[in-house]
């Protein structure tokens, strides 16, 4: 004779059950990402008593001259070149990407390496603040030497130094790394009730990031699910490292301030939700 389940357990393994293939169906939606670039054409000092409409501006990444008319109809194929991308921090990620051929951005990789190597048992990591002049040469470091910058223990012996670093490199982007599009619809997401709703729309939202941002906020939220297993040893959870990252990695496209006042509770949230989930969402 089968055994008969009361309602309220079957109605629970069917909930179940659902969600989990709901959560499936979210790992094998992926696309392959396609880095393209705009040109950034800046209009030239030229010589001479006339201007026109047809005169020649240049992509101040690549180079490239081009009438200023036709600078319209050029294809998002801008390749810059390094002689034209002078610093690391405060450009534009995708601009960093093609003109160092790299998936993510180097100060992102190499401090990184540096806190898991030496930094996850810290109490209070990425919480904790770092002595606000050496960040600023750690920053300086990777403008003037790039990947040959030395960050290692013999240089700076306080990791929060290399944690207030590579906050101020995503603090720094002219474009935030969740970007001004997408922003309005990350806090929506943050605001639904249903878990697994919720966890669809963020899965869309990711999709509006161009792919260097959607690497480097991948990369970044496996980094922090990593530090929340050390939890015993940092006291950092994915909460706690919501708090912190919010406003680090996410900036509303408005003015107005109260409104960016009440949005930060959602930003917060909008990250804790990306780091428990980074296993599910990218």
């Amino acid at each position: 004779i089968p055994l008969k389940l009361p309602l309220k357990l079957l109605l629970y393994f069917e909930k179940t059950l659902t969600s989990l293939v709901r959560r499936a169906n979210l790992k094998e939606n992926k696309q392959i990402p396609k880095y393209e670039k705009v040109h950034n054409f800046k209009v030239h000092t030229f010589r001479g008593p006339h201007w026109c409409e047809y005169c020649e501006v240049k992509c101040a990444d690549c180079g490239l001259n081009v009438h200023k008319q036709c600078s319209k109809m050029i294809p998002n194929d801008c390749k810059p070149d390094l002689k034209h991308v002078k610093n690391v921090y405060s450009y534009d990620l995708t601009t960093l990407m093609k003109a160092h051929i790299t998936k993510r951005p180097m100060v992102v990789d190499i401090c990184v390496r540096e806190i898991e190597s030496r930094g996850l048992n810290s109490e209070g990591l990425y919480r904790v603040s770092g002595f606000s002049d050496l960040t600023e040469d750690v920053k300086t470091a990777f403008d003037g030497d790039g990947e040959k910058a030395d960050i290692s223990v013999n240089m700076y012996e306080d990791i929060n130094i290399i944690t207030g670093a590579l906050k101020l490199y995503f603090r720094d982007l002219s474009i935030p790394l969740t970007t001004y599009e997408a922003y309005p619809k990350f806090i929506e997401s943050a605001k639904i009730m249903d878990p697994d709703e919720q966890l669809e729309t963020l899965h869309e939202v990711l999709k509006l990031l161009p792919p260097a941002h959607c690497e480097t906020l991948l990369y970044l939220m496996a980094h922090l699910k990593r530090v929340t297993l050390h939890e015993k040893e940092n006291l950092m959870n994915a909460e706690n490292l919501g708090i912190v990252f919010g406003p680090t990695l996410m900036r509303s496209p408005e003015q107005d301030v109260m409104a960016a006042l009440n949005d930060i509770r959602y930003q917060r949230l909008v990250v804790e939700l990306l780091i428990k989930n980074e296993h599910i969402l990218f």
